[in-house]
């Protein structure tokens, strides 16, 4: 079943292309006008529709061009094999979504020891699971490219070697102690900790193919949007230019020290 962002996304496009070709219609329609007013041969009618036709054709042949012409080549090293990208618009739209989708989601963002749920993280690489996979069972990926690499092959190796493992491992094993202890806690599941070793290790494995995405999206920094927030440990950041000529440096109890006493030799002498 299709999810409301993937039709979304796939109404805006459509929108946007039957706008680009009334608007190309219109505009042919009255330069077929103006064409006629000019030469003053042949029917009003005629010259309308034929206007009309080819402004619908430009339109066409320009969303063709923009779909496959403006390429941009993209060369990328990933686990056990190094693949190359010709992206296209349509390619990097698709590359930002997934990349996007991931990086809101526990396949990216750190659970500390001791805090987070488990069944929330599980269902967090589901719902991430099933987003990557139904465009390509819907018949929504568009077919692979005549020369390079599919995102949706590097979708495929997400899915099949990282998170339908992960999954089909971890779910049953939450699962039968949910159902086993329905009134205990997770921090009493025996594989608690394994758990959150795997899924660390999980995270690492999924970060090249993500910053991938990133990279095929044209995003100018992917690691960045893939970093823990300095925010979530309460500090405040570290001053990377220190304190600055003359200024003072607070004590503990955050009061400033005085100013030196000057030297016997710098005072009056009276």
């Amino acid at each position: 079943m299709m999810d409301g962002g993937t039709a979304s996304v796939r109404l805006r496009t459509v929108l946007r292309a039957a706008a680009r070709a009334v608007l190309a219609g219109v505009l042919g329609a009255v330069a077929g006008i103006v064409a006629f007013s000019l030469s003053q041969t042949g029917g009003q009618s005629l010259s309308v529709v034929v206007g009309g036709l080819l402004g619908v054709a430009a339109a066409l042949g320009a969303d063709l061009y923009r779909r496959t012409v403006q390429l941009t080549e993209v060369r990328l090293v990933l686990p056990g094999s190094e693949m190359t990208f010709k992206a296209n618009t349509d390619m990097r739209q698709a590359a930002q979504r997934m990349f996007f989708q991931a990086s809101t989601r526990i396949a990216t963002r750190p659970l500390e020891d001791g805090s987070g749920n488990l069944r929330e993280a599980l269902t967090s690489l589901k719902t991430l699971f099933d987003l990557y996979r139904e465009p390509l069972e819907s018949g929504e990926a568009p077919p692979p490219p005549p020369h390079g690499d599919s995102v949706h092959e590097l979708v495929l190796d997400i899915l099949n070697f990282e998170l339908a493992p992960f999954l089909s491992k971890w779910h049953p094993r939450l699962q039968a102690f949910e159902q086993a202890h329905p009134d205990m806690d997770e921090s009493a599941w025996p594989d608690n900790a394994v758990f959150r070793q795997e899924l660390q290790t999980l995270q690492q494995n999924l970060r090249p193919y993500f910053v991938a995405l990133g990279k095929i999206a044209g995003l100018r920094d992917p690691e960045r949007h893939l970093r823990p927030s300095d925010r979530r440990t309460g500090q405040p950041p570290a001053d990377p230019l220190g304190p600055l000529p003359g200024q003072r440096t607070a004590t503990r109890d955050g009061t400033c020290p005085a100013d030196p006493t000057p030297a016997a030799d710098e005072t009056d002498d009276g």
